[in-house]
């Protein structure tokens, strides 16, 4: 049986996404493109340093979504989906504490709006404005290392948008001081 006290820490590596310079077909893009794809293949995942998302979207993300969470349970439950794990999923007996909600095509605000209205049916324009906003610029850093994804795999510059639509999931910590537990 292995000790947590004696089992070091794992260390996700940490790619800069920060640069100006970070532009396809440049040295530094090639550089980052080594680590993405290096850390995908040792560890699955990376902590990206981004800095297009300012602290301020960041701190309003996470309080409207802490807004919607602390809503009653029979208001939560109105954000449906027919696609796993989207809409609003809790009460998994084997995760008797997990609980997200998942804003279907949360760039188009349409759906935001949708997704709104069922938690706020008078609306809510501090969640909406938020959540469009967040979005929008996190699609940008989305986008930027599935294209690096592909470019070090050899994929032609002909196929990569038909495969940018996939999803890929981005993840942000709120508050959690030791990390957040993963179980297989």
């Amino acid at each position: 049986m292995v000790s947590l006290e004696t089992t070091p820490a794992l260390q996700l590596p940490v790619i800069d996404f920060t640069s100006p310079n970070l532009k396809p077909g440049t040295v530094e893009w090639d550089s980052v493109r080594g680590d993405v794809r290096r850390a995908l293949e040792e560890y699955g995942c990376f902590e990206a340093l981004y800095d297009k998302v300012p602290v301020q979207l960041r701190e309003a993300v996470f309080n409207v979504s802490e807004e919607a969470f602390q809503l009653p349970l029979e208001t939560k439950q109105r954000v449906v989906s027919k696609r796993k794990y989207r809409g609003y999923v809790c009460q998994i007996p084997t995760l008797p504490l997990f609980e997200v909600m998942g804003v279907d095509f949360a760039e188009n605000e349409d759906k935001v709006n949708e997704f709104t209205h069922k938690l706020w049916p008078q609306g809510n324009a501090s969640f909406s404005e938020a959540v469009m906003s967040f979005t929008e610029k996190v699609s940008k850093l989305d986008l930027m290392a599935r294209r690096m994804i592909m470019e070090s795999f050899g994929i032609s510059e002909n196929y990569i948008d038909k495969h940018l639509k996939n999803m890929l999931t981005i993840l942000c910590q709120n508050d959690v001081k030791d990390g957040l537990e993963v179980r297989g």
